[in-house]
């Protein structure tokens, strides 16, 4: 077993606090890794509620797997457009469109 890194933020930080449960934390993970959308629904949160995956600071599909030692951030809707462009949330929202729908 090993470990990621698990930040929550923006208004999944407040669910996070209004649950009680801590919005920052070493989160075990098998050796082999998990998906990141393993990790939301553990967490309590519904994956559509999560507009962006960073690990390690570079933005990541929901879908696509962290091991330990990641640093994996999630963030909610809300994410002024040109920015969702430049840090690649765009592109890793019509990616997981595709999968979501069996492409």
């Amino acid at each position: 077993m090993g470990y990621i890194h698990v930040k929550v933020n923006g208004a999944l930080r407040k669910l996070m606090e209004d649950a009680g449960k801590a919005y920052e934390f070493d989160k075990e993970i098998a050796d082999q890794g998990t998906e990141v959308a393993t990790v939301i629904k553990e967490l309590g949160l519904a994956l559509d509620m999560v507009e962006a995956v960073f690990c390690n600071g570079k933005v990541i599909n929901i879908y696509d797997r962290v091991g330990p030692g990641d640093r994996v951030a999630l963030f909610p809707f809300g994410t002024p457009g040109p920015y969702r462009v430049f840090l690649g949330m765009l592109k890793e929202n019509l990616r997981r469109d595709k999968l979501e729908k069996g492409q």
